[in-house]
């Protein structure tokens, strides 16, 4: 993620609350059978894990698109010599910036639950 919206680390942090969730969820789960051989409790572990990971990707995915095109775009901007985009940036792009960099300081790790 490029630095132009200063959200890296902050994604960051809300990317480790919800991994841990999900992973927290998928091995408090108890096995579906109870299996006595260790090979076979790792395997479901694995699974169990695996699972896990797949339920984080999903409630992340967005929230990181979002993030890297608004980074993307704000640059975009910022860089661009055009008398068009100077303008743009000068008069609109602080303020749009300003409430989008709101919005996503309202993420709140807790009411995100993994069904």
């Amino acid at each position: 993620m490029i630095p132009d919206i200063g959200q890296g680390g902050c994604a960051a942090l809300e990317d480790s609350v919800v991994l841990a969730r999900c992973l927290a969820k998928a091995l408090s789960e108890k096995s579906s059978k109870e299996s006595k051989e260790n090979n076979k409790r790792e395997m479901d572990e694995n699974k169990r894990i695996e699972m896990g990971l797949k339920k984080y990707a999903k409630e992340r995915k967005w929230e990181s698109i979002e993030f890297i095109s608004t980074a993307y775009i704000a640059g975009f901007i910022q860089q661009s010599n055009d008398k068009i985009m100077a303008f743009l940036r000068d008069k609109i792009l602080a303020t749009f910036l300003a409430g989008l960099q709101l919005k996503k300081a309202d993420f709140d790790c807790g009411k995100h639950r993994i069904s």
